[in-house]
């Protein structure tokens, strides 16, 4: 994926999506807010037309980013953001303590 300023967000209350779109597709990676201070990703989906293109990743960078500067830390209870929290220790800073 070569334009992560394609990727949108869209709030709902306390519930938000990041989503990125091309060619007709549409990935995505849901969210609840836990108060002000912290979201919890809970669903990634990237269809097969994105598979293999760095879109899943670049959706959790954008969320990291997006924590980063609003203050707000990032439980990942979904199986795929857990496992590039996992993979990126640069990312820690905006990591739930456990």
């Amino acid at each position: 994926m070569s334009d992560e300023t394609a990727i949108t967000v869209e709030e709902t209350g306390s519930k938000g999506r990041y989503v990125y779109r091309s060619g007709g597709h549409e990935a995505e990676m849901t969210f609840s807010k836990i108060g002000t201070s912290q979201i919890i990703i809970d669903h990634t989906d990237v269809p097969d037309a994105f598979r293999g293109q760095g879109v899943g990743v670049a959706l959790v960078s954008r969320a990291v980013e997006d924590a980063r500067k609003s203050g707000v830390k990032i439980r990942p209870l979904c199986p795929f953001a857990a496992a590039q929290f996992r993979r990126h220790p640069e990312w820690h800073d905006v990591l739930v303590a456990r």
